[in-house]
């Protein structure tokens, strides 16, 4: 039998997988997270915290290792298992985040977050959730998964002062490395075994598809997008708490405007995302809000002095960048090859944490050595340069990717189903993988008849 239509609920199962495994991989970024909005001001008093391309880096450290780490953590985990993979990232980022907690200077500190970063386990959590969820719940599932992203970064953003005003950055530190350990409990008493284990294309990196991902042009310009957007989002750490504080805000009072800032910014999206894929917009959309931070970033500039100006900037800022994440990784299902799509969320992902060190590492030597404006002019020039990318990019295809379960068959055979799905209307492409036993389809969903493709696939039994 074929899978059942995607109106069927979730089981007990997939839904307690998916709740653990969007816990765990929040539980984490969030520990990335949790220290953005203060440790400049924490750095001040460390030995070295002086340089600023040394706090720069030590913002933005784990991106590295993260970025060099997470697709061969994932290889690992098809040889040996996703949670062995998985608790040896838990435990690595455990061990950075008490050396950080423990450091005397800024070099040890580093040194903790380089750690923090090896723990890279995103890609056997995604692995996970695909052993352990069925094909037509795997995007609901995915997609629970990435919104634990979104939530941590913003509760991070409003908690940090007053974790900060009440144990400090060490204690933060130590805090994450105990939600770590208490992390490793969750994989060990909730999240269940698989049955099977086996790759995925649509949430694993393949090797032999990084010569179609690399060499496509669409695909480089998001790559190239996520990759300044997220090293700005790091770079402005270094200067936006300490104008908020020479402004006249105190360090622990920060969270009132990073609130009303993302809950009014989030809110301003919402009807921008509904239009964008109603609409068949997403080019546009996706075109003014690059523009938008191109234009948060000259108003930062503008605002240093001034609380108000600088919380207008956020906002504009803060509502384009949740756009652009939350339409990144849709853009990227609907260009990436049907059968090659975990290989380019694989290489979007690398790019995203090597954004984040190269925008905190440059942006520490600019404001240390140049000032505020140099830094601006830094993150100015990257979406400049997005913009034009965006502006020349072609409009995405209203496409979604559908995936099926399919009996054992040869290769042969495989091929000749995939013909046959992608001759039937609204399939615009169509892979049949017989190691994976599933059908990948990109689909137009206003010609899409999903019956006659189950019909298609039940004459296969």
């Amino acid at each position: 039998m074929s899978a059942p239509l995607s109106h069927e609920k979730m089981s007990p199962i997939e839904l307690r997988a998916t709740a653990g495994l969007a816990g765990i991989y929040g539980l984490r970024m969030f520990g990335m997270f949790i220290i953005l909005p203060v440790f400049a001001f924490y750095a001040e008093d460390l030995p070295g915290g002086n340089n600023y391309m040394l706090v720069g880096i030590a913002l933005g450290a784990y991106g590295l290792t993260q970025a060099i780490l997470q697709i061969p953590f994932g290889w690992l985990s098809d040889r040996i298992g996703r949670k062995p993979v998985i608790y040896l990232g838990l435990i690595l980022f455990a061990i950075g985040s008490f050396i950080a907690a423990s450091a005397t200077d800024i070099y040890w500190v580093i040194f903790g977050r380089i750690i923090q970063g090896a723990g890279a386990i995103s890609a056997a959590v995604m692995a996970l959730a695909a052993d352990l969820t069925r094909e037509e719940h795997r995007t609901k599932a995915m997609a629970a998964i990435g919104m634990t992203i979104g939530t941590t970064f913003a509760l991070s953003l409003i908690i940090a002062p007053a974790l900060n005003n009440l144990i400090g950055v060490p204690g933060i530190f130590a805090m994450t490395g105990v939600l770590a350990i208490l992390a490793m409990l969750v994989v060990y008493k909730i999240i269940p075994d698989p049955l099977v284990s086996r790759f995925h294309s649509d949430t694993e990196a393949s090797a032999g598809r990084f010569h179609n991902v690399l060499r496509n042009p669409e695909l480089l310009r998001l790559d190239f997008g996520v990759f300044a957007l997220h090293a700005v989002l790091m770079a402005l750490w270094l200067v936006v708490p300490l104008s908020l504080r020479q402004a006249g805000l105190a360090p622990d009072q920060h969270w009132q405007i990073y609130l009303p800032v993302l809950v009014i910014s989030m809110a301003l999206i919402i009807p921008a995302i509904i239009y964008a894929e109603r609409k068949a917009k997403l080019k546009p959309v996706f075109t003014i809000a690059v523009a938008m931070l191109l234009v948060s970033q000259v108003l930062l500039a503008l605002t240093l002095d001034s609380v108000w100006g600088t919380a207008a900037a956020l906002l504009a800022f803060f509502a384009a960048f949740n756009l652009l994440e939350a339409s990144l990784p849709s853009l990227i299902s609907k260009i990436a090859p049907v059968g090659a799509k975990g290989t380019a969320i694989g290489v979007y992902s690398s790019a995203q944490f090597l954004g984040a060190f190269t925008g905190a590492t440059a942006g520490g030597y600019l404001y240390g050595n140049h000032g505020g404006f140099a830094l601006f002019a830094f993150c100015g020039s990257l979406l400049a340069l997005w913009l034009a990318l965006a502006a020349t990019m072609k409009a995405p295809a209203a496409v979604r990717t559908k995936m099926y379960h399919v009996q054992e068959m040869g290769t042969d055979r495989a091929s000749g189903l995939s013909r046959e799905l992608a001759a039937l209307p609204g399939v615009q492409e169509a892979l049949v993988l017989a190691n994976e036993r599933v059908a990948y389809l990109k689909v137009d969903m206003q010609g899409f008849d999903e019956k006659r493709v189950v019909q298609l696939l039940e004459g296969e039994t």
